[in-house]
Parts: C-alpha cells; sequence; structure tokens
C-alpha cells in the first residue's frame, strides 16, 4: 500500500495499538497532523491537546505510569522539541515508557539555522533512553517499531523519533506488520538465587528494600509473599509506594532523607538489605560510606549498569524482578522474626502535630476519607510530595504518580491529566504547592477542555516551601528569593477556566469544597493555607547518614 510517510508514522501507531495522543502541532508536524485527522474523526486515536509540549509530555508520562502502557505524544521542532526535553528526562530518570515523536525541518535545510531548527536528537543523546534521526522514507516505519520495542524492554525509558518534514510528505510502500516482542529479559542465574536464599534463610536482620523495579515488573504480590513468608519488614522508595500495603504490619514506609524513623533505623541495624529494582539514589542512602554498615546488600535488578553504581553488592542478580522472585520463593523458609520486628516497633515515633487546627495532618486526612475507593494521587515536587508520601496509606501500585528522579516541579498537573485519560473510572487528584502549581497551571485549560473531573489540592503556604526549609535548617534562616507574593484568587483563576475554585482555611469548609466539587462532576482547585512554617519531618541533613535525622527544629 502506497502511502505518505505521516500516514505511515500513524499506521505504525494503530499496529502498536495506541488509543490516545497527547501533543500540540506546529509547522514542521503538521503533515502528521492531517494525517492524524483521518485517525481522529473516526475515533480511533483521542487527540489531546494541552496548553504546552511539557504538558504534552508529562501527560503521555502520566499515562504510562498509572496503565503500563506506552505513552505517545507529537511535537513540532524547534521550541516545540525543546519543550518535551524535561519530559523526556522526567521519564528516563523513573523509567517510564513514552514515545515523543517530533517534527524536523527538511533534510535540505538541517543544519543550516533554518527557522525553527534545533538539533534535538544532539539535545536528548543523555536524557533519552535511545534516539531516532528519520532523515529517509525506508527508516521510518522500522524506527517507530523499534521505538516502542525500546521503550518496553528491559527497563523501561522514553525514546525520540525526530522525523524531518519531507519524509512524511513522500509517498512510501507501506508493509503492515505485527508488534516487535519486548526483548527477553536476562536469563537468571539459578546458583545466585540459590545462595539469595541461603542469605535471606540465615539473616536475624533482613530488610527489603523495594524500589520502581516492583512495580514495572508486576511483581506486587511476590514481593508481599516473600515478605510475609520469610517475615521481613518491608521498606519502599517514593517510585514504590503501593507496590506493598501500607496497612501492612510488616510495612515500614519510605526510607530515605524523609523516610520513617523506623525505617530508616531499621535499614541502618539491619544485616542483610535485599534491594528490590532500586538504584540506591542519593536521596535514601544519605552518607554512602555509613549506609547499611553492617549489612550484606543483595541486589536484584534487571538494568546491569545500576549493579555497584552508587553502593557496592555483596550479591547481584541481573533479571527481572518478578521473575527473580517468583524463582526465589519456593526456596525461602518460613520465619516469624518477632524479636526484630519487636526492635523495629520500637523505633517508631508519634507522627508530628500541625500548627494549629488545619495543616497537613488534617488536610490529608480529611481528602483521604471522603474519597472513598481507588484514588490515583499525582504530585508536583516539593514539601507537599513529601506530606503525600508519608500520609497517603498507598495500597496498591500504579497509585501514585509522581517525579522521583528529577524532581521536576511542574510535573503534577500534566501527569494527572495523562492518568485520568488512561483510567477514566479512576479519582484522580493532584496534591501540589503553589511553587509548583504556577509552573504549569495552564494546563487547567485543558482539564477543562476535556472534563476531566480531576480535584487539585494546592497546599498554599506563600512560598518555596522545601527550598525555605533548608534555608532555615542549613542556610541560617538566609530567605533568598523564596517566599512568594500572595497575589493569586485561586477561585477566580479556577473559574477563569470554566472550573471550580475555593479558599479554604478549615475542615470543615476543606470537606464543603470536597464535597461541592465531587457533585459537580468537573475539575476543581482547592487552594488550602498552610503556615509558612509547616516543615518536613523527620529529615537527614545532606550528607549525613539516614539514621541521624532532624525531628524538629
Amino acid at each position: 500500500m502506497l502511502l505518505k510517510g505521516s500516514q505511515i508514522i500513524m499506521e505504525c501507531l494503530m499496529e502498536q495499538g495506541v488509543d490516545t495522543i497527547f501533543g500540540y502541532p506546529g509547522g514542521q508536524i503538521m503533515p502528521l497532523y492531517d494525517a492524524l485527522y483521518d485517525y481522529t474523526s473516526d475515533g480511533r486515536i483521542r487527540h489531546v491537546l494541552t496548553s504546552h509540549e511539557q504538558g504534552a509530555a508529562h501527560a503521555a508520562d502520566g499515562y504510562a505510569r498509572s496503565s503500563g502502557k506506552v505513552g505517545v505524544c507529537f511535537a513540532t521542532s524547534g521550541p516545540g522539541a525543546a519543550n518535551t526535553v524535561t519530559g523526556i528526562a522526567t521519564a528516563n530518570m523513573d523509567s517510564s515508557p513514552i514515545v515523543v515523536i517530533t517534527g524536523q525541518v527538511p533534510g535540505a535545510l538541517i543544519g543550516k539555522d533554518s527557522f525553527q531548527e534545533v538539533d534535538i536528537i544532539g539535545v536528548t543523546l543523555a536524557i533519552a533512553k535511545h534516539s531516532f534521526a528519520c532523515r529517509r522514507m525506508e527508516d521510518l516505519a522500522p524506527a517507530v517499531r523499534e521505538a516502542f520495542r525500546i521503550a518496553k524492554s528491559g527497563r523501561p525509558g522514553p525514546v525520540l523519533v525526530d522525523v524531518s518534514k519531507d519524509v512524511m510528505q513522500e509517498m512510501y510502500e507501506y508493509e503492515p506488520a505485527a508488534p516487535l516482542p519486548v526483548l527477553p529479559p536476562p536469563k537468571v542465574d539459578a546458583r545466585a538465587v540459590e545462595t539469595v536464599a541461603k542469605c535471606i534463610n540465615e539473616a536475624k536482620r533482613p530488610v527489603i528494600y523495594a524500589g520502581g523495579g516492583v512495580v514495572i515488573s508486576g511483581a506486587s504480590g511476590e514481593l508481599t509473599e516473600l515478605a510475609e513468608k520469610a517475615g521481613i519488614p518491608v521498606t519502599t522508595t517514593l517510585m514504590c509506594l503501593g507496590a506493598f500495603d501500607r496497612r501492612s504490619p510488616l510495612s515500614l514506609g519510605m526510607a530515605g532523607m524523609h523516610g520513617e524513623t523506623d525505617s530508616n533505623m531499621a535499614v541502618h541495624n539491619s544485616d542483610l538489605l535485599i534491594a528490590l529494582g532500586a538504584r540506591f539514589s542519593d536521596r535514601v542512602t544519605g552518607d554512602v560510606s555509613r549506609f547499611a554498615p553492617g549489612a550484606k546488600i543483595i541486589h536484584i535488578d534487571i538494568d546491569r549498569s545500576e549493579i555497584g553504581k552508587n553502593v557496592a553488592a555483596d550479591i547481584y542478580i541481573i533479571g527481572d524482578v518478578r521473575d527473580v522472585l517468583v524463582k526465589l520463593l519456593p526456596h525461602i523458609k518460613e520465619n516469624e522474626r518477632a524479636d526484630w520486628k519487636r526492635r523495629i516497633h520500637g523505633w517508631k515515633r508519634e507522627k508530628h502535630g500541625s500548627r494549629g487546627n488545619f495543616g497537613p495532618n488534617e488536610i490529608f486526612a480529611k481528602v483521604r476519607e471522603l474519597l472513598e475507593g481507588d484514588v490515583i494521587v499525582a504530585t508536583d515536587v516539593g514539601q507537599h510530595q513529601m506530606w503525600t508520601a508519608q500520609k497517603w496509606p498507598f495500597e496498591k501500585p500504579r497509585r501514585l504518580i509522581t517525579s522521583g528522579g528529577l524532581g521536576t516541579m511542574g510535573f503534577g498537573l500534566g501527569a494527572a491529566i495523562g492518568a485520568k485519560i488512561a483510567n477514566p473510572g479512576k479519582q484522580v487528584i493532584l496534591f501540589t504547592g503553589d511553587g509548583s502549581f504556577r509552573m504549569n497551571c495552564g494546563e487547567l485549560i485543558t482539564v477543562s477542555a476535556c472534563k476531566l473531573p480531576i480535584i487539585v489540592f494546592v497546599l498554599k503556604n506563600d512560598t518555596l516551601g522545601m527550598v525555605r526549609q533548608w534555608q532555615k535548617l542549613f542556610f541560617g534562616r538566609r530567605y533568598s528569593a523564596t517566599d512568594l507574593p500572595d497575589v493569586v484568587d485561586y477561585p477566580g483563576l479556577a473559574g477563569a477556566f470554566g472550573l471550580s475554585g475555593w479558599r479554604v482555611n478549615s475542615v470543615d469548609a476543606l470537606e464543603d469544597a470536597i464535597k461541592t466539587a465531587l457533585r459537580s462532576g468537573r475539575g476543581a482547585v482547592i487552594a488550602c493555607d498552610v503556615h509558612i512554617d509547616e516543615n518536613v519531618w523527620p529529615i537527614v541533613p545532606p550528607g549525613d547518614a539516614i539514621n541521624n535525622q532532624l525531628t524538629e527544629e
């Protein structure tokens, strides 16, 4: 079948089962949008027009994280492609599978500083899992197909496909093809599995340290079975919250800089640390030389490059986490480990109270009370993100959508849009701070235009809260460029976009706002006044050991 290059791209997307595309049109990608017309008009594809290309990339990311499928976004050349860079880097750091298709100036104009020309391949080399430059018709279909295989295989990640405008317009023979099979994970070393099992069975004070790889591999059930069978407490990274039910008595919550005290103390005093799909981020380890000093380290990960990168492993297995756990479980002996659990329980601390009667504790408790059922929670980055991790009782995987590795302020609203479109039957909410929210609040246009009943909770403290907290604790209270002017009329802002909006400063007012928002069935913004000196506790000072936490000023 003879088709234009733009039509071949669309047919390749159909081969992959793509049903949603996030994007923003422009000059060099116009042929692709012309082809897209036929696929949206007959309902085969839903295109979501965002307010900004960065929002499109984050929406594709949120779609991918919440569904496990590949997210797709389109952007034009030059500034359009450049605007996706932060989204690509965010997806790369958190191993999220997205395919970004960008337009490029015609081949004859490449390298001549043409209008809206950017070498996006060069720009993204360090932040994409792979990048394709399609400058010949014969490369087009293979590149798109391979992009999906690469995005999904092994450790997932973002793939860029940059297509010059002339390639989109030329005619070429299209042959339909089935999706390329995902590359198989590394074969699990059976002897290493037996060695790991022996270490676990003999350990007196083991801790499972579970990372985002548990979510990606779908290993939540196997993780739970291992923990319960062997009586091993579980601490998680931010990216793994929900993969192990927070209500379980074996759950220690999150570890690291803002981790639970009992979690950090358990890791510090363990004799065996079993790392599953985790990369030993500096936000978890603190001072590496003092991290789990008495523990033998077992590291299980699909990405060989992570082994020994941050923390030396005594034993490691390269492989898919679920595959490894399936092979490991038959070798594990049942064990209660009651003494170890009692010791860990002794490290538990009471939660910090709020300043006054309306703060993070009261806000999160009331939101959780009123939003029953299966809720997907997106966040931006800052204090509100850590409060969400600490206070929301995540029970299932893929229910927290947050930027962990890159720490991207402005990520949350686009990600919430993608998550809601991927999961229309689930309630999706966003917790954000007024600093993060103002970065991409223009995506409220997308929320309104697409009639998405996303509720945005702005924890409004009139400051860049996490930066201010560090300035208070570690920079002698020199508050440089952190406090924000209280000039935003949040109800008015929401109303300008056709959404509901409230500003509340009490539990009763928050309850009324949530109930009204739920009844309305449309998007809403609820700004919650929070004291400027509400801080995230505990906190490990940067560069310190994780057992040395500050729990008060």
